[in-house]
């Protein structure tokens, strides 16, 4: 499901750290040099060309690369290098400080890692940020988005595959009578979203199809310019369908007048470790086009060339 390409021999830590400082020697940068290394290394990798870098140079390698680089090729750079955990934190912070209520960043972290990946990034939130994510979020958010997000974020929902029929059926029902009544944000909604597993989830969401007609998030498109229900709705397909929350945040980032640079980037790094060949799949099923070449079109230079090395395209 990764599109991540490492190399059947991968030169030594050592090596890749002298390369990597080569690179920036000189007048110039080699950009070329530094995707070619940083764009083929996994997590643990990467993790270890930062630690030995820092013990050989006595330099922190992602200042040494703000230093070199810029704009969204240095983003892009910087994101895919930082540990998956502190990336997180890095994107929720961001997402806490520049806050509005159509801002999905933090729901997407919250409802597309496992437990303990969000679990994990909550602790280098609170090593990186001194205050926990809930803290932050409750203090940047208000009123529906508050109780919705905070709930979110510091959930840790249970990851078998256990599923309770019984309790699929009266949630089902539950959530049917709310969204009934458009109480949209009500205690009950926001607990099963926020807090049941995916499968149980899953089962609630089937049976209330079959029961009552409708996808809930067809339902739940009663006033398309309601940004609280847009962010339900990103919600449910988060937790069931994630390939089909990403291709859309990529349709949308590409597909426009002028590229969101800022959701394909985030897109990008986040998820090639992780499913973006399932993404990918999705992006040319639903555009008829292949999304190495949607993303070449619309980008340039060695932005461009890192993009594609991490979504495999076979000459990056």
């Amino acid at each position: 499901m990764s599109t991540l390409t490492v190399p059947a021999q991968v030169p030594s830590v050592a090596e890749d750290c002298e390369q990597l400082r080569k690179a920036f020697a000189g007048w110039g940068t080699n950009e070329g040099l530094i995707i070619s290394i940083l764009a083929h290394r996994n997590a643990a990798q990467r993790k270890s060309i930062q630690q030995t870098y820092a013990e050989t140079y006595g330099e922190d390698l992602l200042k040494a690369l703000d230093k070199e680089l810029s704009n969204d090729f240095e983003r892009v750079v910087l994101l895919w290098t930082l540990d998956p955990a502190e990336r997180d934190a890095f994107l929720a912070n961001e997402a806490t400080k520049r806050w509005t209520s159509s801002n999905q960043v933090l729901m997407e972290i919250a409802c597309t890692r496992s437990s303990q990946e969000l679990l994990l990034a909550r602790q280098a939130y609170h090593a990186r940020f001194k205050k926990s994510l809930e803290e932050d979020v409750a203090y940047h958010t208000s009123g529906d988005f508050r109780k919705l997000l905070v709930l979110l974020v510091s959930s840790y929902r249970y990851e078998g595959d256990e599923v309770n029929m019984t309790l699929a059926k009266s949630e089902a029902k539950i959530l049917h009578e709310k969204i009934s009544q458009k109480a949209y944000s009500h205690e009950d909604v926001i607990r099963i979203l926020a807090t049941r597993s995916k499968a149980q989830i899953n089962a609630t969401l089937n049976h209330y199809k079959n029961e009552f007609g409708n996808d809930i998030n067809k339902d739940l498109k009663a006033d398309p310019k309601d940004e609280f229900l847009a962010i339900l709705r990103a919600t449910v397909k988060c937790l069931t369908c994630p390939e089909k929350y990403f291709e859309k945040v990529l349709r949308l980032a590409i597909n426009r007048q002028g590229t969101d640079e800022g959701a394909l980037t985030r897109v990008v790094t986040t998820r090639a470790e992780v499913d973006m060949k399932i993404i990918k799949d999705a992006y040319h099923k639903r555009n008829s086009v292949p999304l190495d070449r949607a993303i070449a079109k619309d980008t340039t230079g060695d932005y461009e060339k890192m993009l594609l090395a991490l979504t495999g395209h076979g000459d990056a």
